[in-house]
């Protein structure tokens, strides 16, 4: 995959403001959307799933999808499908979020590629940020 990017300036931006949103959030622990859902709480960061199959995860309230956010996101973590991912990317746009991280098997090129033309600050093809934020599963 071309045109990564996931330098620590740009780690750096991500984490700077808050709150940040998790779509494919999952209410399953064991996977990635759920982990990386408890790595914020887990860092003392606010953080929103997005779901649009649930309506709490981890006890938080999940919204359906970026549209229906009750506040204005920092950034947003996607772990879903590429596919997926660009139309994410795409919705996120239109809200004015200017950072994303692509979580390992969510991105493509095209949404990298978007991403950019956007003047998003992205974040993909680098590390996970279950690593970056020394994420414990307990």
């Amino acid at each position: 995959m071309e045109n990564r990017m996931s330098d620590q300036g740009s780690i750096d931006d991500f984490l700077a403001g808050s709150p940040h949103a998790v779509v494919g959030a999952s209410r399953e622990r064991s996977k990635y959307g759920n982990k990386v859902l408890r790595a914020y709480l887990q860092d003392n960061r606010p953080v929103i799933p997005v779901n649009p199959a649930a309506d709490k995860i981890e006890g938080l309230a999940v919204a359906s999808d970026l549209s229906v956010l009750s506040e204005t996101v920092h950034g947003v973590s996607i772990i879903t499908p590429p596919s997926v991912t660009e139309k994410v990317v795409a919705e996120a746009g239109r809200f004015g979020i200017r950072h994303v991280w692509m979580q390992p098997g969510a991105e493509s090129d095209a949404a990298i590629e978007r991403a950019r033309a956007l003047e998003m600050n992205v974040i993909a093809g680098g590390p996970c940020l279950l690593v970056v934020l020394g994420f414990r599963d307990v």
